[in-house]
């Protein structure tokens, strides 16, 4: 049961390799903005391994179900079972990954002005429901290809993964991206715009079930512009006129790939933050993993791990906080004299924090 008081509890878990080097001066930034935050620090991944033997002890878990949030580091596999409880185990369905280009951002694109998009990533199924394994245990089940005419079992020796998509799980993904189209539009004053991509031309059953799920539940969002592209030609556009899109909803592997790709448009990875919400849960992470080729060389940029930080500032209704942090990262990517190397600077990541701090 989350925290009751007027204080909230989040759960830190600073991630592997380079992560912690981003995470660390996030959570002191935080502490300067007088938000009333009581932090828990359970052991997991290496830590959970040293204390307890167990990368994700009971304790941990408990933790995580007892606090509000969760502010997560990127990981290299050692934290991943808290990072599968945290997506799984609190089911939170919406992966939230925005892509906004403001002045100092090393963006390769000449004209990168008015990028402001969200991803919103359905954060459950799809190809990452884990059923894999060998094309000879399909024989049994003699499943004919469309496109071969002969059964896949008889293709030769290889693998198969199963992609599941569910009417509960689109629909309440397609609602999410309407109802952050409205808040967005409410902010902005243009009109809110969802746009899907799928693949329903090669797969018209589960990709074309994703399109036809979600067209139907965006009818109740009569003032929402809702249209579609297919996958190949919305990330093509997502390179060439990133300007055109507001909120883009997808499936779950889609959704991981394009905002990527989102993030790229704008600066980098380094610039991407993400929230996992639902219902009643979120977590936050840098949509980046864990750059272990760079790990203890203090340059790894924190900005996606701070502005992910600024999205949890903003759900647990610090409004104020989060803007203020938001504005400090902005002033100094227009002052440019203390970026990281990703960004086309020569400051470490603790010279970067230390110029935020001092914006705030």
């Amino acid at each position: 049961m989350a925290n009751t008081s007027n204080s909230k509890k989040v759960v830190l878990i600073p991630g592997e390799d380079a992560a912690p080097e981003a995470f660390h001066p996030t959570v002191a930034l935080i502490g300067q903005l007088d938000v009333p935050i009581e932090w828990d620090v359970p052991p997991v991944g290496e830590a959970g391994i040293a204390q307890m033997d167990d990368p994700f002890p009971d304790i941990a878990r408990q933790a995580i179900d007892n606090a509000d949030c969760t502010l997560f580091g990127s990981t290299n596999g050692t934290s991943g079972r808290a990072m599968r409880h945290l997506r799984w185990g609190k089911k939170t369905y919406a992966n939230v990954r925005p892509a906004r280009w403001f002045p100092g951002c090393n963006s390769p694109l000449k004209n990168p002005q008015g990028i402001d998009l969200v991803i919103v990533r359905e954060n459950m199924e799809d190809t990452y429901v884990g059923v894999e394994g060998d094309l000879a245990d399909l024989a049994p089940i003699n499943f004919i290809s469309r496109l071969h005419r002969k059964p896949v079992q008889d293709m030769g020796k290889g693998k198969y993964a199963l992609k599941v998509i569910t009417e509960a799980c689109t629909q309440q993904i397609t609602a999410f991206a309407c109802e952050l189209a409205l808040k967005r539009s409410a902010v902005s004053g243009k009109r809110p715009h969802v746009t899907s991509g799928t693949k329903h031309n090669i797969s018209p059953v589960a990709d074309g079930y994703f399109l036809e799920v979600a067209r139907e539940t965006a009818k109740k969002y009569p003032d929402v512009l809702f249209d579609s592209l297919l996958a190949d030609d919305l990330v093509h556009k997502l390179v060439v006129k990133p300007q055109a899109f507001d909120v883009i909803v997808l499936p779950n592997l889609y959704g991981d790939l394009f905002s990527d790709a989102a993030g790229g448009v704008i600066g980098g990875l380094g610039l991407a933050p993400s929230g996992c919400y639902g219902k009643d849960y979120a977590y936050f992470e840098s949509a980046h993993g864990s750059a272990p080729d760079i790990a203890g060389q203090n340059i790894i940029n924190p900005t996606a791990t701070i502005l992910s930080a600024a999205m949890m500032l903003e759900y647990l209704d610090f409004t104020e906080a989060s803007a203020r942090l938001v504005k400090a990262v902005e002033k100094v990517y227009a002052e440019g004299r203390h970026l990281t190397p990703d960004q086309g600077g020569k400051s470490s990541t603790t010279e970067f924090c230390d110029a935020v701090a001092k914006m705030l």
